[in-house]
Formats: structure tokens, C-alpha cells, sequence
């Protein structure tokens, strides 16, 4: 296997062998006949590849005593230093693992004033604004008359050739874009123009002294001013946030000593988890939201609020593995972008596909990634190969350009190499041959690189060599110094940007809303209730105070956009979502394909672009397709950027059993144990019509205020429930509360409601959903026999109303916990374990539903709960 030390060799004894140029050149001219870069920015890239690899050999150095946590290694991706040239530092980047030669030229893009180096953006003047202004934007559902026809035709793919290596395929690199006249050098009515040469990368500003004559006496002129140059500031500052990660510093700019990740707001780089293609979903998700409000924005409409400063066309790049595209989450998220395509909605992102032609061990078929990545219809296929810098900047310009200028989704599928193995602890013997090992470090990029630059008569091996060496010689010597900075000590300073909780000012904002209803945007609530709002409508069921208080948010939050399956031209399985659609249009309320991986893709990415989405799930059953969208990229969010950046969220989920009729297990699904352990989630679970108002307003405030990602579901079998007790009694719907009684009727999360039945003094329910309605007929029934009892609705089942529970439960001294879940992993155990903790000594016992999957038909009878098991439960209780 490769060694750091190893590594290290190979690399300088090729630079050593580099013979001296026959001609010296001018670093101020482009680097070969037709190319944009010039050697000036040549070299910096170099210097960023190099910083890059000294990292990866830090980060085993601190490995090797114990301080560092990180050793997935950068080294043979170098060559996605020339892919983040190639975009602007506006242009939000989602980057895969092995991105450090891109974030170091993505800070030295985004340094302000410039540090060290200047950098001109492929379409950009000197000062960063665009040399042309945006299209007008068309309308949202229209087709991008910039674009041919809706869809890539597979069979235009042919134009792009690719050759193959013994084991995995390797676009040429100086492969051309699938049907290249598409992507033809921009006119005056294009937002994009041609760059001018030299534009794109960083340049040093002290570096060349153009009066020095370039020919072969110059070697102390003018290359020894380039090679003599400072290591731009802005390539130091990003090695020690870096560093900071691997030694889980709570200097970390970005995730403060959380997790080691690439990411900084300030560098519009979002942070992702390690999970292969989890955040390709979220990609496409920014990329509609982007799009969307470009074209509001471009119209004079107020969209949103807190937006981060993306540019109006601006597009979103996103970096994954070969092996990635394998991933369900990849495919949900090529297919929502085609998708979307061929509807003529337009996703303007830029997937980056780097191959080293290894997923862990398991080997990327031969000519597989290419295959199918030309295969995804819609999505248009650029090549390059990696190792060479010159022809990998023009190709990602070029696809930069094509995605920017057509604002539809492009792949840029680059030729990479895996050094040093997967991570520190890969035998990398164990599944290669000593000679492919040897075959990829002496096809080293950093190599090939050196010898463009020796070859273009910029530098020759010593003087590379050096600066290889002062540049590693830094990184040392900033490991050393953040060894020596502190560490995350204490419990509530690692959670502290999980899931702030600010209820005043979401007490506020919900108080704010009701008082716009009431008074300047009163008009525009009446007209959009048709002249009759639903205070003044009667009693309401669930589903009706659900759609009115839906209603009343589209109006409150212009930001706010509805989408899922079905809930616009249908209005939802259930009709909760009935007239959405024709009360604010599709552009607020629309249809989504067949896929919780893309819902929640979608939800997730206009939420970072600060929108504030609220996806619905058909059926809690289906939630479990694509929950790690939910664990793995919104949840984390905040705990990865510290904070700076987030995902705002409501999600509607239609859940629980107890269906008129029964359902099955998909339909009639009682499992939320995978929502419960997720660290910072809000779950709302109302019962009562009225609950369901008040609560879903305050779920819209926390995510709005403090950008929580809530969890809203929504008890099926009681979406259209009228009576409690007897059939007509009405007692089960609830009127709908005018905006001037928001502020009163807030309910805060994690608040209980307590029904007192009869005296009330003998025993304390706990339950929540249908077991709320199906405990106080129970309790009727127990008052009957003078019995008094406390239900105890919890509504919220993340944070549980702990407070509310203890003093409820301390009330009686005897507690029935009545949990429609399952015995395993339901909610019950929860409730016991908050009631053990906080010193709880009464009698206590549960009443919860089988482990078992819900049935179809009476048969689900058998293994959920009931009124009677719960009257049955009570008496025994009281028996002790």
C-alpha cells in the first residue's frame, strides 16, 4: 500500500527529475497557444493542489500520535482545484470529501480585499460583477426558450469520446461537451460571455515583474519573482480551517470541532455529511429554488426574506464519488433533475463526478461511470481528465458556462486518482496489485502539473521542488499551533447550534402574524378564504383547521411554498390541501414526482435558500424510504455550520393507524422510534382540530425564527373525526380562532394539554394522537365508576413536555401511559424513562400497541390499542 512517506518520495523525486526549460516565458501570457489560463495562475493552482496533498500529509502525521481524527485524503483529486476556477465563488458548492485543492481556491476566490492573489471569475469583470446582465426571467412553469427542446437526446452523447484505462474509464482531456455546438461562446443575448484569458483562477499580485525580458537568461528575472512569491494568505487560511477540522478545534470556522467537513457560509460552501450522495437530493432541491426565485426576483416580487447572497444567476455545483452514482439518493436526485428538465422547469446545477475508478474496494466497472452518466436524459455530459489542469479549466468553464447561460443541470464527469487509499486504516493491498498502485503514483497530478509548468518554460523541478517544500513546511508548522488550541469540553457547548429554541420570539412571530391578519393583510385573507374565513365557517375537523391554517401561513409567509405528492391539483389523499392551488397558484403550491428522496431533496434545498418549505409525506410508512434525508442532511445542518447556515422545515406527515375501515401496514403506519432519536427534531402530533391550528403556526414560527426542522404528523384517523362520545355530539371538531386570539392561543413546543375528567384525582393518562380521543372516552367511562382522571395530551413527542409530565403525574401518583406505538421503540418508553429520571416514585404502567406490523382490516384490532384495554389498564393500576 501508499504511505504518506511514500507519497512524499515519489512526488520528490519527480520534481527533482524535471530538467530546466530550454525557453523561460512571461507567467503574464497564457500558458499555450488558445488557453485562458496564463502560467501566472498556473502556478497558483499549483500552489493550491500542493497545499491540498500537504494537508493530506498532515493529517496522517497527526494521525500517527493520536491528534488528528481525520484521514480521508485529497491526493489524486488535485485536479478539482481547476473545477472551483472555473466557478464563481457565489455559486453555492456542495463538495464531497476529497475537495481540498477546491476549497483553497474557492477561499483565495472569495478573499476580500484579495490576499495575496487576484481573482477573476470565468464571467466576471476584475471587481466580481457579471459583464452582462441575467436573462429576463420567463414564466416559472414555461419552457427556457434558451434551450433547444426540454430534454438531452442520449444519442448526442456520442459526440463526446472518452478512452479507457485497465480498469476504469477516463474521459479524454480534451474530451468536448455532448453536442458542443449547444454550447457555443455566448452572444449579446446571452448572460454569458467568453472570458478573456487569465480569468478564472488566482494570479499573484507582486509575483511578476513584466519588464524582465523572458528568454533563456531569465532565470533570476521573471521566474524567479513568480517562484519567490508569498504563498497566498487566503491558501494559509483555508489549510488551518482544515487543520482545525482533523483536530476537532473548536477554532473550526465550520463546524467549530463537531465534524470534519468543507464548509463556511462565508465561502457560500455548505457543509455535507460523509454519507456517499446523500447530498446530491439537497443539490437539485437548491438548484429549483435558486431558479425560482431568480424569476421572482426578476419580476419585482417580495419572495423571501434572509436569502444568502447568491448572485440572480447563479448555479449550484455538487461533487460526489464514482461509486456514488451507485446510491439510491444519486438517483433520485439525477432523475428529479431530468425530470424537472424535460417538464421544462429549469435546475441550474452542475453535478461534478470524480472518479478514481474505486468505491472503497469494490472496483467502478469498466466504462460503467461514463455509461452511465452520458445515459441520464436531460443532464448534459462534459469530460476531462484531472491530471491536466489546462484542458480541465476550459472543459468545467465550459460546462459552468452551458449550466449558467441555459440554466438547466450538467455533469462534469473528471478523471481522478485515489492515493494514499480510502482512508488511513485501508489496506489497500488487500484488493490491488502492486503494480496498479505503482501505475497510480507515477500518474500523479501534482506530477503532471509540474511538467506542464516546466514544459510552458514557467519553473523548472528545483524551483517547484522548493516551493513544495516551503508551502509543506507552513502546513507543519500551522499543525503544530492548532494541536495547542481547545477542544469542545462541555455538553451544552457541543449541542449549543443543534436546535436553538428562542420561544419568545416565536411567541412573537406567531403574535406578528395574527396581527398583519387581522389588520393590513385582512383584504387579501378574505378574498383568499372566498369571502368567508374560517372563524366565521363553524367547527372545523382536523383537516379542515389543517387547510385553513395553511392557508393563513401562504398568506403570512410570502416565502412559504406547499409541495408533495398530490397536494396541489388533487389537494392531497385526504383533501387536506383542497384549493391550495387556486388560492396561491402553482408557483407556491405545486405537485411533485413520486419520490420522498426528491420531496425532501426539494424541502432541503429551498430551505437553505431561504425559502420556507413545507413537503408532505403521502404516509408515514413512506417517510422510512428516504428518512436520511431527515437524519443525515437536515437535522445536521446547524451542528455542521455552527450555526451560519440552515434548513427550515415543516414537514406534514399523514401517520398513525386507525383509518375508517383499516388500512394495512403502509397506510396505517405507528412507527416514529426513527424520528425520536434524531437530535434537535421538532415532532408535532395534534389531536384536536384546534391543537392542530395553533400548533402548526408555531411549528411555521420556530422554523422561520430559528430555522427548525419540524416534523408535523398528522393522525390519519382523525383527519375527518366529528364526535368524541356519541355519534352526532359534535365534540370532536373545534372553531377556528381569529387572528386576534393567535397570540393568546399559542401553544409553545413542548407544552402538554390536560383534560380533567370527573374529579381528576386518581390517575394521570399519558398519550397523544387517537389515544387522546380514545382515553377520554375511557375516562368518561371511569367517571362513571368514580374514577377521576388527568389525560394528559403531549402533543409535541420531540422535546417531550417533560415539565408538564412530571407535574401531571406527581398530581396523582399513578400514571397510565396509553402509547399507540409499539412496545419496542414507542414513544411509552420515552415517557417512563423522563418519569424515572426526574424522581418519580408512584405507580406506573403502560398500555401500548403489539410489535407487530398493522394488519389489514378487524385484524389490526388484535394489535392496536383500544377503549377498553385502556379502561382495563386504569383499573388494574388503581388495584395495586
Amino acid at each position: 500500500m501508499t504511505t504518506p512517506q511514500d507519497l512524499d518520495d515519489r512526488l520528490r523525486e519527480s520534481l527533482s527529475a524535471l530538467t530546466m526549460p530550454r525557453h523561460r516565458t512571461d507567467p503574464a501570457q497564457p500558458v499555450a497557444d488558445g488557453a485562458a489560463l496564463t502560467g501566472a495562475q498556473l502556478l497558483e493552482l499549483f500552489d493550491a493542489q500542493v497545499t491540498s496533498r500537504q494537508l493530506d500529509l498532515a493529517g496522517r502525521w497527526l494521525r500517527s500520535f493520536g491528534e488528528g481524527y481525520h484521514t480521508i485524503s485529497s491526493a489524486g483529486h488535485e485536479g478539482n482545484a481547476a473545477v472551483a476556477a472555473a466557478l464563481r465563488p457565489t455559486d453555492p458548492a456542495l463538495l464531497h470529501y476529497r475537495s481540498g485543492a477546491f476549497y483553497c481556491v474557492r477561499a483565495a476566490q472569495a478573499a476580500e480585499p484579495p490576499t495575496g492573489s487576484v481573482l477573476l471569475t470565468p464571467d466576471n469583470g476584475p471587481d466580481g460583477t457579471p459583464t452582462h446582465p441575467v436573462d429576463s426571467a420567463e414564466p416559472d412553469d414555461a419552457p427556457d426558450p434558451t434551450a433547444d427542446d426540454a430534454t438531452t437526446d442520449p444519442a448526442a452523447d456520442d459526440a463526446t469520446t472518452g478512452r479507457e484505462t485497465d480498469d476504469q474509464a477516463v474521459p479524454s482531456a480534451s474530451a468536448a461537451p455532448v453536442d458542443a455546438a449547444d454550447a457555443a461562446p455566448a452572444d449579446a443575448a446571452d448572460p454569458v460571455v467568453e472570458d478573456e484569458p487569465g480569468d478564472g483562477v488566482p494570479a499573484g499580485t507582486d509575483a511578476i515583474d513584466s519588464t524582465t525580458p523572458a528568454g533563456d537568461g531569465a532565470a533570476g528575472g521573471a521566474l524567479s519573482a513568480v517562484v519567490r512569491r508569498p504563498v497566498a494568505s487566503a491558501y494559509t487560511e483555508a489549510a488551518r480551517d482544515v487543520l482545525r477540522g482533523m483536530v476537532a478545534s473548536r477554532e473550526d470556522p465550520t463546524a467549530g470541532g463537531r465534524h470534519k467537513v468543507f464548509g463556511r457560509a462565508d465561502l457560500t460552501v455548505v457543509p455535507t455529511t460523509s454519507t456517499a450522495a446523500s447530498h446530491l437530493p439537497r443539490a437539485v432541491g437548491m438548484g429549483l429554488a435558486v431558479e425560482r426565485l431568480r424569476r421572482l426576483d426578476a419580476r419585482g416580487v417580495a419572495a423571501h426574506v434572509d436569502v444568502a447572497p447568491w448572485a440572480p444567476d447563479a448555479i449550484v455545483v455538487c461533487s460526489f464519488g464514482d461509486a456514488a452514482i451507485n446510491h439510491a439518493d444519486a438517483a433520485a436526485a439525477f432523475n428529479t433533475a431530468g425530470w424537472y428538465d424535460h417538464t421544462g422547469l429549469r435546475i441550474p446545477v452542475l453535478f461534478v463526478c470524480e472518479d478514481n475508478g474505486l468505491g472503497g474496494s469494490l472496483r467502478s466497472p469498466q466504462g460503467w461511470v461514463a455509461t452511465a452518466l452520458r445515459a441520464k436524459p436531460g443532464i448534459r455530459y462534459f469530460a476531462a481528465d484531472g491530471a491536466d489542469l489546462v484542458a480541465t479549466y476550459e472543459v468545467a468553464r465550459e460546462a459552468a458556462a452551458w449550466v449558467r447561460r441555459h440554466r438547466r443541470p450538467a455533469v462534469l464527469h473528471l478523471s481522478t486518482l485515489r492515493l494514499l487509499g480510502h482512508v488511513g486504516a485501508d489496506a489497500e493491498s488487500a484488493y490491488r496489485s502492486a503494480e496498479e498502485i505503482a501505475a497510480d503514483l507515477a500518474a500523479d497530478p501534482l506530477v503532471a502539473t509540474a511538467q506542464r509548468l516546466v514544459e510552458a518554460g514557467l519553473a523548472d523541478g528545483a524551483e517547484l521542488l522548493d516551493r513544495y517544500d516551503e508551502i509543506g513546511w507552513q502546513i507543519r508548522r500551522l499543525a503544530e499551533q492548532v494541536l495547542d488550541e481547545p477542544k469542545l469540553n462541555d455538553p451544552a457547548e457541543v449541542i449549543a447550534p443543534l436546535a436553538p429554541r428562542r420561544p419568545l420570539r416565536v411567541a412573537q412571530a406567531v403574535a406578528d402574524a395574527g396581527a398583519r391578519a387581522a389588520g393590513p393583510d385582512a383584504g387579501a385573507r378574505l378574498e383568499a378564504f372566498g369571502g368567508k374565513p374560517p372563524e366565521l365557517s363553524g367547527p372545523l375537523t382536523l383537516a379542515q383547521s389543517v387547510n385553513a391554517a395553511l392557508t393563513d401561513a401562504l398568506l403570512a409567509y410570502p416565502q412559504l411554498a406547499v409541495f408533495g405528492q398530490d397536494v396541489a391539483a388533487k389537494g392531497g389523499r385526504y383533501g387536506v390541501t383542497r384549493d391550495l392551488r387556486d388560492r396561491f397558484g402553482p408557483a407556491r403550491v405545486f405537485d411533485t414526482l413520486l419520490d420522498e428522496t426528491s420531496v425532501l431533496g426539494l424541502g432541503l434545498g429551498a430551505g437553505l435558500a431561504g425559502m420556507l418549505p413545507v413537503p408532505e409525506i403521502q404516509s408515514l410508512a413512506y417517510l422510512h424510504n428516504a428518512e436520511a434525508q431527515v437524519r443525515g442532511e437536515a437535522a445536521t445542518m446547524g451542528f455542521l455550520s455552527q450555526g451560519a447556515l440552515r434548513n427550515p422545515m415543516l414537514l406534514r406527515v399523514a401517520g398513525l393507524a386507525y383509518q375508517e375501515g383499516f388500512g394495512e401496514h403502509v397506510r396505517d403506519d405507528n412507527s416514529v422510534a426513527v424520528l425520536r432519536d434524531v437530535p434537535g427534531l421538532v415532532i408535532a402530533v395534534p389531536a384536536r382540530p384546534d391543537d392542530a391550528a395553533a400548533m402548526l403556526r408555531t411549528c411555521l414560527a420556530s422554523a422561520a425564527v430559528d430555522g427548525s426542522v419540524c416534523v408535523f404528523l398528522e393522525p390519519v384517523g382523525l383527519y375527518h373525526a366529528r364526535d368524541l362520545y356519541a355519534d352526532g355530539d359534535g365534540e370532536w371538531l373545534a372553531g377556528y380562532a381569529e387572528p386576534g386570539a393567535w397570540a393568546s392561543g399559542h401553544v409553545p413546543v413542548g407544552r402538554a394539554r390536560v383534560y380533567g375528567v370527573g374529579s381528576a384525582e386518581d390517575i394521570t393518562i399519558v398519550t397523544f394522537g387517537n389515544g387522546v380521543r380514545m382515553a377520554l372516552r375511557a375516562a368518561s367511562t371511569l367517571a362513571d365508576e368514580g374514577i377521576g382522571s388527568r389525560v394528559v395530551d403531549l402533543r409535541w413527542l420531540a422535546p417531550l413536555p417533560v415539565a408538564d409530565l412530571i407535574r401531571e403525574a406527581a398530581a396523582t401518583g399513578r400514571v397510565l401511559v396509553v402509547d399507540e406505538t409499539r412496545r419496542s421503540g414507542g414513544v411509552g418508553e420515552g415517557v417512563i424513562a423522563a418519569l424515572v429520571d426526574a424522581g418519580y416514585v408512584g405507580a406506573a404502567r403502560r398500555v401500548a400497541a403489539v410489535d407487530c406490523f398493522v394488519p389489514l382490516g378487524p385484524a389490526a384490532r388484535q394489535v392496536l390499542i383500544s377503549e377498553e384495554a385502556i379502561t382495563q389498564g386504569a383499573r388494574t393500576l388503581l388495584a395495586r
